[in-house]
């Protein structure tokens, strides 16, 4: 049933990827999730090279099935984690806040399979233009760095305007989700907050409580007038963020506030001066499980809805 031409492409069981999380997305993450059907996804952010490479070798160690690497592109070690995707063959890498054109020169003639996140139509054909592969259509309501339009409008407009496939991301966590993302023109989903809290994430327990307790209006954006906004579960730390705004502070004493509290919060727990990243879909996260059965349970609500609403409407009756 949910077989298209992002699992051909891929060459997985699911339509799925993991979120190119920094911080949280390591090795162990990406192999259960490959393992669960999916693609893992390891996050190069700011890891020094040889970090990276232990991470990359380890995933190899962990699965014998298909693993990416998200590389923000904005990063000082962004050249190192191309250098060492190439040297280690790592089939699928998908791309953040940049143009993918150097990723896509140097890595698809490797025959590596490159999909670059978009938060508009112009990104998509671009990218789309450049030889990507397809594209991740990322919504407002998604967990640290967002864009301006939600997933419901985002969605149908990029997968309408390109020819490659999309694959929607921003406020999925469950099957119903990934039914109305496919319903919106989407052949595949990233999913992030909900794999947060899978039995292979190593965040601090702290981190995971934050999200297994968030209610539907828990997260917070800071940062809008920086040019860059943050969706976290708020906290004293954004509060404190939210303050500095109003002041209109240089953006240097912003961004100095902020300086590694992602790590404090992924690492040490501190979930108060920490930025606990989660999109809003940390609402419909409530328990934890292995990768492996929130992909199954995911994909099976998703069929089972889609048989009901077939059963209610009697889709098969009408021409």
């Amino acid at each position: 049933m949910w077989k298209n031409r992002l699992t051909e492409i891929l060459k997985t069981e699911y339509p799925l990827l993991q979120g190119g999380m920094a911080w949280v997305a390591n090795s162990d993450l990406a192999a259960g999730v490959s393992n669960g059907g999916g693609v893992g996804i390891i996050a190069a952010g700011n890891m020094p090279p040889d970090l990276l490479e232990e991470e990359i070798l380890k995933a190899r160690e962990m699965t014998d099935r298909p693993f990416g690497l998200n590389i923000m592109l904005l990063s000082e070690t962004s050249d190192d984690a191309i250098q060492l995707a190439k040297k280690h063959k790592v089939p699928i890498i998908t791309t953040g806040a940049g143009s993918p054109g150097k990723v896509i020169k140097e890595l698809k003639p490797e025959g590596t399979i490159i999909i670059p996140v978009v938060a508009s139509v112009a990104l998509a054909r671009r990218v789309a233009r450049q030889g990507a592969d397809a594209v991740i259509a990322e919504g407002s309501e998604a967990g640290g760095h967002i864009g301006e339009i939600s997933t419901m409008v985002l969605v149908p407009q990029v997968a309408a305007a390109i020819d490659i496939p999309v694959i929607a991301a921003g406020g999925i966590a469950n099957g119903r989700g990934v039914l109305a993302a496919l319903s919106l023109g989407a052949e595949g989903v990233q999913i992030g907050t909900r794999f947060v809290c899978c039995e292979e994430s190593t965040v601090h327990h702290k981190y995971k409580e934050k999200i297994l307790s968030a209610k539907d209006r828990s997260t917070v954006v800071t940062g809008q007038y920086t040019g860059h906004p943050v969706r976290c579960i708020g906290n004293r730390l954004t509060a404190e963020l939210e303050k500095l705004e109003k002041k209109n502070v240089p953006i240097e004493d912003f961004e100095k506030a902020g300086a590694g509290s992602l790590r404090n919060a992924v690492v040490s727990g501190d979930v108060d001066w920490g930025s606990v990243m989660a999109g809003q879909s940390a609402a419909l996260v409530n328990r934890i499980q292995p990768a492996e059965e929130i992909i199954r349970e995911m994909f099976c609500e998703a069929g089972e809805t889609f048989w009901i609403l077939n059963k209610k409407y009697h889709l098969d009756d009408r021409k």
